[in-house]
């Protein structure tokens, strides 16, 4: 917890230093005012089971590479069914070309059917690649704890894991 608080000052203070400065061209498609949908799918894993997980999220940056967000996730095929929501803060190094770093931290609500829900919180850190003109690939990975896990129900109470996104900005 300690080095994800750390993290985060040390991207708020960049992300106030450098939007000072940058103008929104150089920031792009990441600037102060502009909003991203970000869609995900892919395969989760939980109680022995494996998992299509649906998700969809929306983000707003309120200054030049910092956003925050709110995203939903809708794991199906296989029981028992579990929903998660999302709020974050990212803050993604726009000045880089090329691949653009993002690191970012989140809590998460996870609603697990028949079983009670849990809290987590965790650190994100990865990297965008444009993909089109306000499109862009995300890669990257997450650690997450769960703050009132009971080990008697689950197997483990953190996780690491990959994350692959792609968002458009508008």
């Amino acid at each position: 917890m300690k080095k994800i608080g750390a993290a985060l000052a040390m991207a708020a203070t960049l992300a106030a230093a450098t939007s000072a400065t940058a103008q929104v061209g150089v920031a792009g498609a990441f600037a102060s005012g502009r909003t991203h949908v970000v869609v995900s799918a892919g395969n989760g894993y939980a109680f022995n089971e494996t998992y299509f997980v649906l998700g969809l999220g929306v983000s707003y940056y309120v200054i030049n590479g910092l956003n925050v967000g709110l995203s939903a996730e809708y794991w199906s095929g296989a029981d028992p069914h579990v929903w998660k929501i999302s709020p974050s803060v990212n803050y993604v190094f726009y000045q880089v070309p090329v691949v653009k770093p993002y690191i970012g931290a989140f809590y998460r609500r996870t609603y697990v059917e028949n079983l009670p829900d849990l809290n987590s919180y965790g650190g994100r850190a990865g990297g965008y690649v444009q993909a089109g003109r306000n499109a862009y690939l995300g890669a990257g990975v997450v650690y997450e704890t769960y703050s009132d896990c009971n080990t008697a129900i689950y197997r483990s109470c953190s996780d690491t894991y990959p994350e692959l996104s792609f968002t458009v900005a508008f």
